[in-house]
């Protein structure tokens, strides 16, 4: 998971916001903000989760599907990991 080291800083930071967005949409719930708040906080939380997969993918990708000189199981091993990924992350 070299690839995932190389970039460790950056994948934290966008975790951690990603936790102060919930955190605020907690804030909203125990407040009772109205409801279009809500939504939005939602919605912010979605597409930063949305954008973080969208990273973790395209990463994985590059490294263990598109990178020369794998051997055509690790290509398949590669793409698995992804297909599973995404149909998990799908439901």
């Amino acid at each position: 998971m070299g690839h995932i080291l190389q970039h460790k800083d950056a994948l934290l930071k966008r975790v951690r916001r990603l936790g102060g967005q919930v955190q605020a949409l907690e804030r909203a719930l125990e407040s009772d903000a109205d409801c279009a708040k809500t939504l939005h906080l939602s919605a912010a939380i979605r597409g930063a989760l949305n954008g973080l997969m969208d990273e973790l993918i395209e990463a994985h990708a590059r490294e263990h599907v598109a990178r020369p000189g794998l051997s055509d199981k690790e290509r398949s091993q590669g793409l698995d990991e992804i297909l599973e990924a995404i149909r998990r992350y799908s439901k």
